[in-house]
């Protein structure tokens, strides 16, 4: 069991969804974690319709954020549109200047080594000076800092 009770709420939230979509939400961060084992997890953006927050990974700046959505999950890149996707993961917010997003339905497979490689092309844009900015949020909103 992980000690960690930002993991123990993501933990949590994943398994009370009880359907197709928890589980593909726990094999995306499975995922994640094992692209970037320095990753950090944390839940932002609570709000009344979501009190426990939205999963960001993080690695010198937000690498993806994770959203459950009625027919489908989402991870959210949060600097998405500078990085390559030979692969061709990316099927969500393609018009954008900064993010991009992969939609999963249900029965959608998840092409892990693809995904792998984009978390990490992702941290290491991060680390190298390409960290978005504070106020990015998952649905593509900027807020101002301290707003």
């Amino acid at each position: 069991m992980n000690d960690d009770p930002t993991s123990q709420v993501i933990d949590a939230t994943f398994a009370n969804l009880g359907d197709w979509r928890g589980t593909t939400m726990a094999r995306l961060r499975t995922l994640i974690k094992r692209a970037d084992p320095d990753v950090v997890e944390e839940l932002k953006w609570k709000k009344a319709s979501n009190p426990d927050g939205v999963p960001v990974w993080s690695d010198g700046g937000i690498i993806c954020t994770g959203e459950v959505y009625k027919d489908h999950v989402k991870l959210t890149f949060a600097k998405g549109a500078a990085l390559q996707d030979p692969a061709g993961l990316f099927n969500a917010s393609l018009d954008g200047n900064v993010r991009r997003g992969i939609d999963l339905h249900k029965g959608d497979k998840v092409d892990g080594p693809a995904l792998i490689a984009l978390i990490r092309a992702a941290a290491a844009l991060n680390r190298a000076g390409g960290a978005p900015a504070e106020g990015f949020s998952p649905g593509g909103r900027w807020r101002r800092r301290g707003g």
